[in-house]
């Protein structure tokens, strides 16, 4: 095993607070460095930490040759910009969801990864959760089939950024977000059904979004609040697979399904992790007890601690212990699907995968 990673935190508000919490558990990881345009926090999340270096501009930051990777926890629009000139300045790069405020963004980073040969990876913690990796483990032993349908449906009965009380204007602000439960809560329950269908490839989107519940007036006037609550999608997926998914931060509903997916001899529910097939022509539902498992998997199969967390994996992946799961091409996949149901919302009508790719505009933040 190769010696700690060393790591630069780009932001250190909310998210980035989180990220260092999460690398201070790993004893592999060291974070050498933040950054952050709000001086006194960095110095007090530094402090905090027995974190050496801080730093007002993130380029001093990539001008450090100990630090091998960077994580970015900057709001949406800042995400291309920032990954971009740290992949080009030789870091591998760790970033926070959504990938960016666009598809074109994305791909930006993407391409930008692939070219300079760094390793990008994107927070989604939901592909480390235990129900993910039982589902995984039922899909490649054949339980379920040939998969033809999958669902995402995931609900906050009332629970908007800013305007129900928590968090900053900014996430609910195109020009700082670019979207709203989409780009929150959604990108990690497409990615999670993107990885158990195996990722195929993107054919239509027909979607539409909303922006309806009521708010605090107060907060409506000084939140600048301009992104959907609701979005809604029907998407078509190579090899026949349909999905469809629904995310909202507020709506006047009861609780919501989670993610299924469906095929000819099984599906599977996971939360609460289930599985359903018939059995000597009789319906089964049966239950699983996921805990043992993973006690198991954890005392027999090396290497399994590098998939408890995203950070647990990104560090042993730059350590060369595990291959790196492709985040980045699912997160890409995901920024895809959402770009196509607001562009359906635009348009009023189902979209292509290449009109998303040719109708994509940039969102990054310029100048940085």
């Amino acid at each position: 095993m190769s010696d700690k990673v060393k790591i630069g935190i780009i932001g250190v508000g909310q998210i980035g607070k989180h990220h260092v919490a999460n690398y201070k558990k790993l004893p592999a990881a060291e974070i050498v460095a933040v950054a952050d345009v709000n001086e006194a926090e960095a110095k007090r999340v530094a402090a905090e930490n027995g974190i050496k270096h801080v730093f007002t501009n993130f380029h001093d930051l990539l001008k450090m040759d100990e630090i091998v990777a960077v994580d970015v926890c900057l709001h949406n629009n800042f995400h291309a910009p920032v990954t971009i000139h740290a992949l080009k300045a030789g870091k591998h790069v760790y970033c926070e969801k959504p990938m960016a405020g666009s598809y074109v963004d994305a791909k930006a980073m993407y391409d930008t990864a692939k070219r300079v040969k760094r390793n990008l990876s994107i927070q989604l913690s939901t592909l480390f959760a235990i129900e993910t990796k039982a589902a995984k483990r039922l899909i490649a032993e054949g339980q379920l089939g040939q998969v033809y349908y999958a669902k995402s449906c995931y609900y906050r009965r009332r629970g908007r950024p800013y305007v129900d009380g928590y968090g900053t204007s900014a996430f609910v602000q195109k020009k700082t977000a670019s979207g709203g439960a989409l780009f929150d809560m959604g990108v990690y329950h497409i990615a999670q059904a993107l990885y158990l269908l195996d990722n195929p490839a993107l054919k239509t989107v027909s979607g539409a979004t909303y922006q309806e519940t009521d708010m605090y007036e107060d907060r409506r006037k000084n939140g600048g609040y301009d992104v959907e609550e609701l979005g809604i999608g029907l998407v078509r997926l190579a090899g026949g697979i349909t999905f469809f998914l629904e995310e909202a931060w507020a709506i006047h509903s009861g609780a919501a399904e989670g993610t299924k997916i469906v095929g000819n001899k099984g599906g599977v529910q996971l939360s609460p992790f289930s599985y359903f097939n018939t059995t000597g022509d009789m319906n089964m539902n049966a239950t699983f007890e996921l805990g043992p498992a993973d006690t198991r998997w954890h005392s027999c199969i090396p290497n399994t601690d590098a998939y408890d967390s995203p950070q647990a994996h990104w560090v042993a992946a730059l350590q060369g212990r595990v291959p790196l799961l492709p985040t980045a091409e699912l997160a890409l996949a995901t920024m895809k699907i959402s770009e196509g149901i607001y562009l359906s919302q635009r348009l009023g009508r189902e979209v292509t995968a290449k009109e998303i790719e040719k109708l994509s505009k940039r969102t990054a933040i310029k100048g940085l």
